[in-house]
């Protein structure tokens, strides 16, 4: 290529640097500002998103976990956006190590999740069942998610029943959530175990193998952007040193 099609296309490699970290950046602002919104105010999140927020909501801590997101999608896009409008192969180079550091984590994060499900699914288990046995009856809010996820989804604790056994709810009301007994009062532990409600965490596993291929090609997706992400910014880092 001669020296000025060589010089158009850095040129509009650049810009394209430059409006899709742009984009990334705005993105960040506003998971961050959804975060804080959600940590702040978790029943109107719930009235506006309902029951998906809510089962959500069981496997994660929505509001912390979006304003990590936003927040490192804020510093990615700061860095590509501004690195690749002031030429500065520093940031750059920052943005590229930012980057691969994401997409070397979340490769070994999906092989540890394909190898060890069934590993990855009891810790979850055994780190969740604690915090309900603690916090359902207590915290008003985290009940009121539960209990929009029981009565919607139509399943009981995590695993079953008996994850309510020894907490905060039985000991004050000696039975169980009416959703464990499908409703029918007054839910003892024998009518719970005659109602056999499922627990909400096999319902959430169910949902995701479900959705599978839906996952896993939004997953292949955000692989293919930060490869390309890298790659950009890695030409427009050499190009720099031919100028």
């Amino acid at each position: 290529l001669s020296p000025g099609a060589k010089m158009g296309c850095f040129t509009f490699i650049k810009v394209m640097m430059i409006l899709f970290n742009l984009a990334i950046f705005l993105g960040g602002g506003t998971l961050l500002g959804v975060g804080i919104w959600v940590t702040t105010d978790k029943e109107s999140f719930l009235e506006v998103f309902g029951v998906l927020s809510s089962t959500v909501m069981q496997v994660v801590n929505v509001g912390y976990f979006l304003i990590v997101i936003g927040a490192i999608l804020l510093v990615i896009g700061f860095l590509g956006c501004y690195g690749a409008q002031k030429e500065s192969k520093c940031l750059l180079m920052m943005f590229f190590s930012v980057v691969l550091i994401i997409f070397i984590a979340e490769v070994a994060a999906a092989v540890v999740a394909l190898v060890y499900t069934g590993l990855a699914e009891t810790l979850l288990s055994a780190v969740l069942t604690p915090v309900l046995k603690e916090k359902y009856g207590v915290d008003n809010s985290f009940s009121k998610v539960w209990n929009i996820t029981m009565e919607k989804v139509h399943c009981c604790g995590l695993n079953n029943y008996t994850d309510f056994n020894n907490s905060y709810w039985y000991d004050q009301t000696g039975t169980y959530p009416a959703p464990c007994c499908r409703d029918v009062q007054p839910c003892d532990a024998t009518l719970a175990a005659h109602s056999n409600v499922t627990g909400c965490f096999d319902q959430i596993l169910e949902e995701i193998r479900t959705n599978a291929g839906v996952v896993g090609g939004v997953a292949a997706g955000i692989a293919a952007l930060e490869i390309a992400s890298m790659a950009v910014s890695m030409y427009l880092y050499c190009r720099l040193d031919q100028k």
